[in-house]
């Protein structure tokens, strides 16, 4: 490698620090966003200002990674300047590869693991190489590399697990049985005390995790706070309690709203001082590579010792990287996408599952299900009727719009941040190997389950998620390990080709997660369209429920057409993209069904008699769903098993019975739209026509079987799509019936009325 391109490839390094930078607070911003954002503490521009105070505040501090990019994975004297660019230039091109994946998903993971596991994989690369090339050197592989590290970060990840989600867990179930979630009127008594406690915790935490790396701290003010910590704590927390009980009292403040945005405060400090360096920490390691040898008689070959000592990194670059990590947290879409996942996990209503069940959190449902009906049944049932009426959540408003709803209260947003304050400045102090990420994360995760958040409704979901986020993490090292190793050797043996290469198929990844990003952002805005906001008046609630209704049958009726023409056509990639939309129209309609059953809640509280058949959307909706996925599918299966074609008479015969549905779907569908009282007797006409047009065409169907032109499995999948049109046109007809009953006619007659589908 010669000095020309050694030029590139730094000039290369300190530009992927930008890009790193940036996909690195997207992944990170759920570290302190998660608690502040879920309980609506503050306006939402309030909360970024904050955390952006946050993130400026801890630039100060920063020292974290330096130290570990640059001799923490491996001994720098073993390796030349070029090696150790090689390595970086490998790093920096898997980290911002893997970050971006995971933001995508909206998955948080660590940046510590990620930046370790690929310094790990491209420091073994490079060294399997030098042992080939040098192999009667004496050295073996375990001289070039500390794989103590990994060790080391491995466990923290499970002990982080097992800590934090146990430590949340059983704080936040004895703050709810001292304050309840009726807790503001209990704040008045003793909320400053618990107040002051949170501060303790929190302030204590930017002492601990900041006076190591701050720049304006000496090592005997570093010295000092560690051996006066408990005197620091007591005054923090009597003059944290005096404060906040003046608040309470003379100027009836909710005490826990600063608590939270404090915490905010906190926690972004420590990520910007902690984590964030991980990505400009290999970069400036190798620049600082570059520089040493530069100074040398050979800088191509010239040991790179001097890496392993103390090397001073300038303020205004961590200022810089302070400000892109601002810019980027503000305009960030792929950031919300990672903080709404982790909100999803832990909100304490019932919503929009992101996650599907699987096998293993159904097993541990019903492993603690039973745990739970042990203890219960060994408790004194006086204890039980106690503990169950503190700890009862409050019923939902159902007037308060989704927008306004927190995800839970103030009350766990604090815990949430006075308990991962406590446990990583106790790990810190104690030298145990904690991640910030996954101990915000699991005591997140532990509080909602603490406050029944986690119910039988929505438990497996919420469990699937978190595993696959756990999964994750481990998956990060994996990934980051392998794709990292792989990266050395093709940067290492193909020089600039190779570089160019890899840097083209990085960008073509992000370009491709962008889209597929962008494609699942305008999916979640076309379901948050059936949302009902506000339930306040039946008539009003109804009607929006028709305008849901229609959207809804407008999307399955366009999907419909797509599918039969993919299945006459056998376009597989057609019938795919149809089958991948069937989640989303199921998550539509539980949306729809979700409003309905507060229609119904406030029909009850109102003592509204409202529509009788109102609720029989539910059943309607649920059939044509059915119907719709049933088709779908056997349509794509069917194309997608290289299954013999429809004949021809077939396409005939289901292009007629496309024509009838889709008619049906789009006249009633407009009924809805328009609000108008429509005579059922011409679509009544029509789902009979089309009802004996299915007769007919089945026992055309018969024939074709008894003369053995039409195969089995083209048979079953020609009968179930004739019969699921019937089904889908019958129950379309009756929300038309519904309709008409619920939004009468101004003579109050019924257009419906007398009309006969059975």
């Amino acid at each position: 490698m010669s000095i020309e391109i050694c030029y590139v490839i730094v000039g290369m390094l300190i530009l992927f620090a930008i890009f790193d930078l940036i996909v690195g607070v997207t992944n990170d911003a759920v570290n302190f966003l998660n608690s502040s954002i879920g309980s609506k503490a503050a306006p939402f521009k309030i909360i970024m200002i904050i955390a952006s105070a946050g993130i400026l505040a801890g630039v100060t501090f920063s020292a974290g990674m330096m130290e570990v990019a640059r001799k923490g994975i491996f001994n720098p004297e073993l390796f030349t300047m070029p090696e150790l660019l090689t390595i970086f230039l490998a790093v920096m091109l898997t980290d911002i590869l893997l970050l971006d994946l995971f933001n995508t998903y909206g998955l948080p993971t660590s940046t510590t693991v990620s930046i370790v596991f690929e310094l790990l994989g491209s420091a073994v690369a490079l060294s399997m190489i030098k042992l080939t090339v040098h192999a009667d050197s004496g050295l073996r592989l375990m001289d070039y590399i500390n794989s103590g590290k990994a060790i080391t970060i491995i466990s923290g990840i499970l002990l982080s697990i097992i800590v934090a989600f146990a430590s949340g867990a059983i704080v936040q179930f004895i703050s709810r049985l001292i304050f309840t979630f009726n807790y503001e009127k209990r704040l008045k008594y003793y909320g400053a005390l618990w107040g002051g406690m949170a501060l303790t915790c929190i302030t204590f935490f930017i002492l601990v995790k900041g006076a190591k790396g701050a720049t304006f701290m000496d090592a005997q003010m570093v010295t000092w706070i560690k051996n006066h910590s408990l005197a620091i704590m007591g005054c923090i927390f009597v003059t944290s309690a005096i404060i906040l009980q003046i608040l309470i009292i003379a100027f009836k403040v909710n005490i826990l709203k600063p608590v939270v945005l404090v915490g905010t405060f906190a926690l972004a400090m420590a990520f910007a001082a902690n984590d964030l360096v991980n990505f400009i920490g290999v970069p400036l390691a190798g620049l600082n590579a570059f520089k040493t040898a530069l100074v040398s008689s050979d800088p191509l070959n010239i040991s790179m010792e001097a890496l392993g000592g103390k090397i001073h990194t300038q303020t205004y670059i961590m200022l810089i990287a302070g400000a892109i990590m601002v810019v980027t947290l503000w305009f960030s879409r792929k950031a919300r996408t990672v903080t709404e996942t982790e909100i999803s996990l832990g909100q304490q209503d019932e919503g929009m599952e992101r996650f599907e069940s699987v096998w293993l959190s159904r097993r541990i449902v019903n492993l603690f299900h039973s745990l739970f009906v042990s203890v219960k049944a060994v408790s004194p049932p006086v204890i039980g009727k106690i503990v169950a009426k503190r700890i009862a959540p409050i019923p939902e408003d159902i007037s308060i719009g989704e927008k306004e709803k927190p995800s839970f209260d103030l009350l766990r947003a604090s815990v949430n941040l006075m308990v991962a304050s406590a446990v990583v400045s106790l790990a810190t102090s104690l030298k145990l190997p904690l991640s910030t990420t996954y101990v915000t994360f699991m005591v997140a995760m532990g509080s909602s389950f603490s406050d029944q958040a986690w119910g039988r409704e929505s438990a497996v979901y919420r469990i699937t998620g978190v595993l696959t986020v756990i999964g994750g993490w481990f998956m990060t090292a994996l990934i980051a390990f392998v794709v990292s190793f792989v990266c050395g050797f093709i940067i290492y043996y193909f020089k600039m080709p190779g570089v160019a290469g890899l840097i083209i198929f990085v960008f073509f990844m992000i370009l491709k997660n962008k889209k597929r990003h962008e494609g699942n952002e305008k999916t979640k805005e076309e379901i948050t369209i059936y949302v009902l906001e506000e339930v306040e008046d039946f008539e009003s609630s109804v009607a929006a429920t028709f305008d849901h209704l229609a959207l809804h049958l407008r999307s399955i009726r366009l999907s419909l057409k797509t599918t039969f023409n993919g299945l006459f056509e056998e376009d597989l990639d057609t019938l795919r993209e149809q089958r991948r939309k069937v989640k989303q129209f199921q998550m539509s309609s539980n949306i729809i069904i979700a409003n309905i059953f507060k229609v119904l809640r406030l029909l009850q509280r109102a003592d509204h008699k409202g529509s009788y058949n109102y609720y029989q959307i539910i059943r309607r909706l649920q059939k044509i769903n059915d119907g719709h996925r049933d088709t779908v599918i056997r349509s794509t299966m069917h194309v997608a098993n290289r299954h013999k074609g429809l004949l021809p008479a077939q396409i005939e015969e289901l292009k007629e019975i496309k024509t009838e549905i889709l008619y049906i779907f789009e006249q009633v569908e407009l009924a809805f739209i328009k609000k108008d009282i429509v005579d059922c007797n011409h679509i009544g006409a029509r789902f009979h026509y089309l009802r004996d047009l299915v007769d007919l065409y089945n026992a055309n169907q018969i024939a074709r079987i008894r003369e053995e032109s039409s195969k089995t499995r083209l048979s079953i999948m020609y009968y179930a799509i004739s019969g699921n049109c019937v089904m889908m046109a019958k129950q379309t007809v009756k929300l038309l019936e519904i309709f008409n009953e619920a939004l009468p006619s101004k003579d109050g007659a019924n257009a419906c009325s007398g009309l006969h589908l059975d």
